[in-house]
């Protein structure tokens, strides 16, 4: 069953808004870069892949309402709109690559007219959008490999069709395993604080009638204790050159866990994901997200008022507790560094 994240239609930006779900399917309308840059922003549209894609169209309204007809000029106003995309969410590595894939465009086609060239970003959005759900099931078929007949496996957070234009990274790889008709099940963590696996995850996995249990995030390490627990998959934000690996808070935790019980810990992420520039996970920068998402759920307020609290909505594990990287160009083992760039020297 295909879900749609997002979809461009009669130049509009239309996503599903993730904030509503699982209660209501909502799609909302985009017509600017400011109304994509809010919904990247408020988590209407998120996960690394998807607001890389999310933020390719926004590009595309804010140059469609560009004026002017001189080049410099349209450059210059089509990079700020970019440097405000980038800077909704600094840690996903996506967001940056597809902005700066939008930039070259403009960068190339200097001799041409203004409408060309925003002809031109309209296409290269579109590849973009149509590349990651290639991408996508590619990852599925190379990682389902990894997912053994009758395993358990958990997910944290959503690495799902949600957070990319369709399939997913991690719930790609446990999704193609389930169409290999391999029998498996699937643990949730709730992923506290915004809760993308009770919410999310759970939706998706339940939508696909994929045997799927929801548990609260500290349950983890009892379930691998006592062996019902054959492996995690997560997905990823950013992959520094070294390997280190930024995703969802909790992301480090359940890879320690994993290293104390002997179980393999394997991050699905496409090559856009894996940023060679930023050498080690010290590098990557973990945005602060409102501290009102921990003190509240939704509109409950949990905590008493004037509790100070911490939101980082990102953490960074360590390569060494990493078994594999999942790609859509294949596995990649240890050792991350030389190999990391090997995948990348074979592309160019």
């Amino acid at each position: 069953m295909e879900i749609k994240t997002l979809e461009w239609k009669k130049g509009k930006l239309f996503l599903l808004d993730q904030t509503k779900l699982p209660h209501r399917e909502i799609y909302v309308s985009c017509s600017s870069h400011r109304e994509v840059a809010a919904a990247i922003r408020t988590m209407i549209v998120r996960g690394a892949p998807a607001i890389g894609v999310a933020a390719a169209f926004g590009l595309v309204l804010g140059a469609k309402k560009i004026r002017t007809k001189a080049y410099l000029s349209f450059r210059k106003e089509f990079d700020t709109i970019g440097d405000l995309l980038q800077a909704t969410r600094p840690t996903a590595v996506n967001l940056l690559w597809a902005v700066e894939r939008l930039k070259m465009v403009v960068r190339k086609n200097r001799g041409e007219k203004i409408e060309t060239i925003q002809n031109l970003l309209e296409c290269e959005a579109s590849r973009i959008l149509e590349e990651d759900l290639v991408v996508n099931r590619a990852m599925g078929r190379q990682g389902q490999i990894l997912v053994p007949d009758g395993s358990s496996i958990l997910t944290h957070c959503n690495a799902g069709a949600l957070a990319t234009a369709g399939y997913g990274t991690a719930l790609g790889v446990i999704r193609a395993a389930f169409e290999e008709g391999k029998e498996i099940q699937v643990f949730v963590d709730e992923t506290r604080p915004f809760l993308q696996g009770a919410r999310l995850t759970a939706w998706e996995l339940s939508k696909e009638k994929i045997p799927c249990t929801l548990i609260t995030d500290n349950m983890a390490g009892s379930l691998m204790a006592q062996g019902k627990i054959d492996l995690v998959i997560v997905g990823a934000d950013r992959i520094a050159a070294n390997g280190d690996v930024a995703n969802k808070i909790g992301t480090y935790s359940l890879a320690v866990l994993c290293g104390a019980h002997r179980l393999p810990f394997y991050v699905a992420a496409p090559l856009s994901t894996i940023d060679l520039k930023t050498r080690t996970g010290r590098e990557i920068p973990i945005e602060e997200r409102p501290p009102e998402e921990v003190t509240s759920i939704g509109k409950q307020r949990i905590a008493p008022r004037g509790m100070r609290a911490l939101n980082p909505a990102f953490d960074v594990t360590p390569h060494r507790y990493i078994r594999a990287v999942i790609t859509e160009r294949g596995i990649i083992q240890k050792p991350f560094a030389r190999n990391l760039k090997k995948v990348f020297a074979k592309e160019g």
